[in-house]
């Protein structure tokens, strides 16, 4: 199976499993885009991370074997597919948190840029190779989160980036030895799945709608946000518990 749901105490870990390198195909694409356009949707989880099995890599990128088949009359198909990925997971209802295991090349450091927070191994890599087979992408995502001298280095030269100027940059939030990666992903995943399930999913939204939006427009619309949860049980849950200095108990409504 390429792609493994697993789920533990609100938190659904996704992980990448197609050796050796996790290189993503058609199919793939499709796997993770149906996962995670459906994932949060129920109140069973409420944060997700999504890694990758191995170590030798996060993601590779695309499937340059299955690549070289295509034809170019199927390229605007075949990017359609990879912009629905790509999407579902940057608006999956819940937090993703990307726990990067190795290098992410291509699609792969797109994948990981199209989550809310960026947990890497000290042995990742993240780069844009594209240049290098002929072809452009991911220059939209990854401008999002680094300067644009750092972003046209990469895409001209397709060479890739360690974890620590990935950190410099911003591109990433924290860098931990290999055998800590999943228990920090984990430990911060549980800290956010504890939280107001409807909170997390406004919360979630409201940031993804303010992302382009002017200063002024983007706290309007973020104060909108809280004058929903205000409807919400859940909401009141959480300012009695924080009076009373109590653990809040959320029903989801």
């Amino acid at each position: 199976m390429s792609l493994v749901l697993e789920k533990q105490s609100g938190v659904a870990v996704v992980t990448l499993n197609r050796p050796p390198v996790n290189a993503l195909t058609l199919e793939l694409y499709e796997q993770i885009a149906d996962l995670f356009e459906n994932l949060g949707t129920n109140l069973d989880v409420h944060c997700a991370v999504f890694t990758a099995e191995g170590s030798r890599a996060f993601c590779a990128g695309l499937d340059l074997n299955e690549f070289l088949s295509a034809k170019p009359e199927d390229d605007p198909a075949r990017a359609a597919t990879v912009r629905r990925t790509f999407s579902a997971v940057y608006r999956c209802p819940i937090p993703v948190i990307a726990a990067i295991n190795g290098p992410a090349l291509g699609a792969g450091s797109v994948l990981a840029t199209v989550c809310d927070i960026r947990i890497a191994s000290s042995t990742a890599r993240f780069g844009m190779p594209e240049i290098n087979i002929g072809r452009c992408g991911g220059a939209a995502h990854h401008g999002r989160l680094i300067p644009q001298g750092a972003l046209r280095r990469m895409y001209f030269t397709g060479e890739p980036i360690n974890a620590q100027e990935a950190l410099r940059l911003g591109l990433i939030d924290e860098i931990v030895e290999p055998d800590r990666l999943m228990p920090t992903a984990m430990k911060l995943a549980q800290t956010i799945a504890a939280k107001s399930p409807l909170g997390l999913r406004y919360a979630k939204r409201a940031l993804n709608d303010i992302e382009s939006m002017s200063l002024e427009a983007a706290y309007e619309h973020e104060q909108s946000y809280s004058t929903r949860l205000m409807y919400t049980e859940d909401a009141r849950e959480a300012t009695r518990a924080s009076v009373e200095k109590r653990a809040p108990i959320f029903k989801g409504r």
